[in-house]
C-alpha cells in the first residue's frame, strides 16, 4: 500500500472517523491514519477501537493499529528473581495517581540513544486532561520520598492500555508494572496493553498476538463497564504487591 493511500483527518472530523484497522499499512507496520486532534472523545474512541497516536514534534499526529500487538495479560507478569528481592529490600514505597503529571513529564524525558520524544507537549496536555476526567491513571515508584519509577496508561471496560514508564533506579519501572498487573488481575481485566513489543517487555511476559486476535480481546473489553475508582490509596510498600 502506497503512503498516498493514508487516510487523513481533520480536526474537525468525528472521532468515528477512522478507517477499519485492517486497512492500516504493512510499511511502516501499522500505520492507519495521520492528522485530526488530541481530543478526549478522539483518544478515548481509538483506544477502545485498537488504536493509538505515536509521533513526533514536527509531525501530524500518526494513528496506529500494528499487526501484530504486544499484550501482557495481567496474570502472567513474571517477576524475576532479582526483582523479588528488590521489592521485599523494604526501599519502595507505591503510590496510584498522586503524581500522575509528574510521571507523564518524566517518561517524556529524552532518553539515552534517542534524538527525540513522541510524548510532545500536546500529548502531555492531553493525557494530563485524560487524568484529570478520570482516564489516565499512574502508578509512582518512591525511594526516600523521590519520584523514582513509574508508569501511566489508559483504562477503558476491561482494557488498560499502557503508554509509557520510566525508571531512575534498577527494576523501579518494573516494580511499577508488576503492581498494575496485581492490581489488574483482581479487577478481571483482559489484558495490559503494550503496543510494540521490545525484549523488555518480552521478559516480563508479553506477548505478540495477531490484530485479529487482539480486536477479539478488545470486543471482550469492552462489552465490561468502564471501572470505577478501585486504585489504592495510600504509601504501600513494593512486597505486597508480589
Amino acid at each position: 500500500m502506497s503512503p498516498l493511500q493514508i487516510h487523513w483527518l481533520a480536526n474537525d472530523d468525528p472521532p468515528e472517523a477512522f478507517p477499519p484497522v485492517d486497512r492500516a499499512l504493512i510499511e511502516p507496520n501499522g500505520l492507519l491514519a495521520a492528522g485530526g486532534d488530541l481530543s478526549t472523545a478522539r483518544l478515548l474512541y481509538a483506544y477502545r477501537a485498537g488504536i493509538f497516536p505515536w509521533f513526533e514534534a514536527g509531525q501530524p499526529v500518526l494513528w496506529w493499529s500494528p499487526d501484530p500487538r504486544c499484550v501482557l495479560q495481567p496474570d502472567q507478569f513474571h517477576a524475576s528473581r532479582s526483582l523479588k528481592r528488590c521489592a521485599r529490600s523494604g526501599e519502595f514505597l507505591l503510590t496510584f495517581n498522586r503524581a500522575c503529571p509528574d510521571v507523564i513529564d518524566a517518561c517524556s524525558n529524552r532518553r539515552k540513544g534517542q534524538s527525540g520524544t513522541w510524548i510532545t507537549a500536546g500529548m502531555k496536555q492531553a493525557y494530563v486532561e485524560l487524568h484529570a476526567s478520570g482516564w489516565v491513571h499512574s502508578v509512582e515508584v518512591w525511594r526516600q520520598q523521590r519520584l523514582v519509577g513509574g508508569i501511566y496508561g489508559l483504562a477503558s471496560g476491561a482494557g488498560f492500555y499502557g503508554e509509557s514508564m520510566f525508571s531512575e533506579e534498577t527494576n523501579a519501572s518494573k516494580i511499577a508494572m508488576l503492581a498494575l498487573c496485581r492490581i489488574l488481575r483482581g479487577r478481571s481485566f483482559v489484558f495490559l496493553d503494550c503496543q510494540l513489543a521490545s525484549p523488555h517487555l518480552l521478559s516480563l511476559g508479553a506477548r505478540q498476538v495477531p490484530r485479529s486476535a487482539f480486536q477479539q480481546m478488545l470486543a471482550k473489553a469492552n462489552r465490561s463497564a468502564d471501572p470505577a475508582s478501585f486504585w489504592p490509596e495510600g504509601w504501600i510498600p513494593a512486597a505486597k504487591f508480589l
